[in-house]
């Protein structure tokens, strides 16, 4: 009991979440600005910047409701770790795996993109009103793709469990390569879920300020970019065991090298992705979404469906 409680509260659970989150938010933005010729920031300014808004005035809107307005940064911060602790990291089972966790898992990362449409709602504010609803237009666009990728390659493992995928792809080698394309479509709709170029629509401060967020400040601002960067690690972590499932063997200190590696990777192509990109519009969103990326799981899908009658009959 008290090794369970130390796996959930230090490593790998929250703890080192939140170190990692940090971590991920430093070499995004230096990759980021590295592709715009530019310094970037040194390495401590995530830390920096988190410890600036802790220690700033908390204001709350007059016309918000309190105890929503200060509990949803919170949620958003649980739902995120709570689906951290069900995927696997470095070794073939989560602290918490149960059959379905991969469902589980998609359901609870949903959970903090909700908190941020009703984060502007509550807010009672024009800008943080105008945010919510393209939080939530955004949320019905990328998430049927989403889930279509990921439910590519459990097709042909014939399960929903984390566990059993990667054994089912560990078994057969190279055939988790067949994935390619649920994999592309992954990263593009991962992108949108974190709310970056060009899926920034939600937080467009060109147009309405901060979004959602127009009117948090201090703590509860400081816990809602937590779980966002917390959230990027979290997405990656997925992304990185149903279609990169490999580096799961008997020597921890290799597997945990190779688990940051594919995290490492799959930051890498998100920063890069919002480099060479402009910000779409809500109506091109909307459209990229629906006329190309399902289309394009949905092919991921037949593909698979078709191995599995033909090949591993």
């Amino acid at each position: 009991m008290i090794l369970l409680l130390l796996k959930i509260l230090v490593f790998p659970g929250i703890l080192f979440l939140v170190v990692l989150s940090m971590i991920g938010e430093y070499f995004d933005r230096k990759v980021y600005a590295k592709m715009q010729n530019r310094m970037g920031p040194p390495w401590f300014q995530p830390v920096a910047d988190f410890i600036k808004l802790l220690a700033k005035e908390l204001i709350i809107p007059k016309n918000a409701d309190r105890k929503i307005f200060k509990a949803l940064p919170l949620v958003a911060c649980s739902s995120v770790i709570i689906a951290y602790l069900y995927i696997p990291l470095w070794r073939k089972e989560s602290i918490m795996s149960f059959n379905g966790d991969i469902i589980f898992v998609l359901y609870m990362l949903t959970i903090p993109t909700l908190t941020y449409s009703l984060a502007g709602w509550y807010s009672r504010s024009q800008y943080a009103l105008i945010g919510s609803m393209r939080v939530l237009t955004q949320l019905f666009s990328y998430e049927v793709p989403l889930f279509m990728a990921v439910l590519a390659p459990t097709i042909l493992a014939s399960s929903w469990s984390f566990t059993e995928v990667i054994n089912f792809y560990n078994a057969g080698g190279s055939l988790w390569l067949v994935n390619f394309i649920a994999f592309a479509v992954a990263i593009v709709t991962l992108q949108g879920k974190l709310e970056k170029v060009p899926f920034d629509i939600p937080e467009a401060e060109t147009e309405i300020v901060a979004g959602s967020f127009t009117e948090y400040t201090g703590p509860l601002f400081a816990y809602f970019r937590l779980a966002m960067n917390m959230q990027t690690i979290a997405g990656a972590s997925l992304v990185a065991a149903v279609f990169l499932p490999f580096g799961y063997g008997s020597f921890f200190i290799f597997n945990f090298i190779i688990y940051i590696i594919k995290v490492t990777f799959i930051i890498f192509l998100l920063a890069v992705i919002r480099t060479i990109f402009a910000r779409l519009r809500t109506d091109q969103m909307l459209s990229f979404c629906w006329k190309y990326l399902a289309p394009i799981a949905l092919v991921q899908i037949l593909i698979n469906v078709i191995i599995k009658a033909a090949v591993l009959k």
